[in-house]
């Protein structure tokens, strides 16, 4: 009996430890991807508001 509860709970302290690392892996992917999309949308932004700054330019001298 003492024996199967020991087990018991090393299987419940492994799995708590385990799912806590997929976790933490899995939480840390989604973060990295999220910035990585929210960057390029920022350059695409910035690259935009470039075009438009030239194009403008270029009218004025115009």
């Amino acid at each position: 009996m003492v024996r199967s509860m020991a087990w018991g709970y090393a299987r419940i302290i492994a799995g708590t430890i385990a799912g806590g690392g997929v976790g933490f892996y899995v939480m840390h992917r989604l973060e990295i991807s999220y910035k990585e999309k929210w960057d390029e949308r920022l350059r695409k932004y910035e690259e935009e508001l470039n075009k438009k700054k030239q194009k403008s330019e270029f009218e004025e001298a115009l």
